[in-house]
């Protein structure tokens, strides 16, 4: 498995956002749905090693965080789109994809082909000259998405990554993320049903802090009531878990 977590937690002060998460993750596109303020953007900084557990054991790759060089090596192999994710408005599309791409310590004759692939993967070719400022919400997030790939990652992580795309840019990015996933392990965390539906093969649902629910979108939709109008079925399943684990 690529991600391996026993009895994670993360403590804020004296609130806790992640409590006792076990997860084990192989290759494929895994989703992590929950209601916002659930505890996924915690655990998937975690997993991307921006922050520690407070307690617990963390797996990626076969190795722990848990030391600097450690970090290192995970992170070279390492894939991650932060909800928010912080850039220079003066860079190019091609300039800030680079930047992330020497991060990740891509080899220099391999550089330019790998920052030119992502960048075409996410559909800005065309813009690869133009300035971040410049850029709608959406095409910035398909730059986020491209230094996220951009070394091409065995462990790949997703904070709503469909977050200001239209209707055909997430069927494109679900389409991409189902070619990732069947050669790396791919995290998508959202509140968007229609997310797993379309593009994960396994799905976990996340509330206060705590993973309530883990199978495939055909297990969850089998826990809806198949007599209920208005939503669609994988829908349903989602909510009818949710109300029983508030209840």
């Amino acid at each position: 498995m690529n991600i391996e977590t026993h009895k994670l937690t993360r403590s804020f002060r004296r609130a806790q956002a992640v409590g006792g998460v076990d997860l084990s993750v192989g290759e494929g596109v895994f989703g992590l749905l929950g209601p916002n303020g659930a505890g996924k953007t915690t655990l998937l900084r975690m997993l991307a090693t921006v922050i520690p557990p407070s307690s617990g054991t963390l797996r990626l790759l076969s190795h722990q965080p848990a030391t600097a060089a450690e970090r290192r090596r995970i992170r070279r192999c390492l894939g991650y789109l932060p909800q928010s994710l912080g850039y220079y408005p003066s860079f190019t599309v091609h300039e800030f994809v680079e930047y992330f791409a020497l991060l990740k310590e891509i080899p220099p004759r391999r550089l330019a082909r790998a920052v030119d692939d992502a960048i075409e993967q996410v559909g800005l070719g065309d813009r690869a000259g133009s300035k971040l400022r410049t850029l709608s919400g959406g095409m910035l997030r398909r730059a986020g998405i491209a230094q996220a790939i951009v070394n091409d990652p065995q462990v790949l992580l997703l904070d709503e990554p469909t977050a200001g795309l239209d209707p055909e840019q997430r069927v494109e990015l679900r389409a991409l993320l189902r070619e990732i996933g069947a050669r790396a392990t791919v995290v998508v965390s959202t509140h968007l049903v229609e997310d797993v539906a379309a593009a994960c093969d396994e799905v976990a649902l996340m509330l206060a802090g705590k993973i309530i629910f883990t199978g495939t979108p055909a297990e969850l939709t089998a826990h809806g009531d198949d007599t209920a109008v208005g939503d669609a079925p994988l829908e349903r399943g989602y909510t009818a878990i949710m109300t029983r684990a508030r209840s």
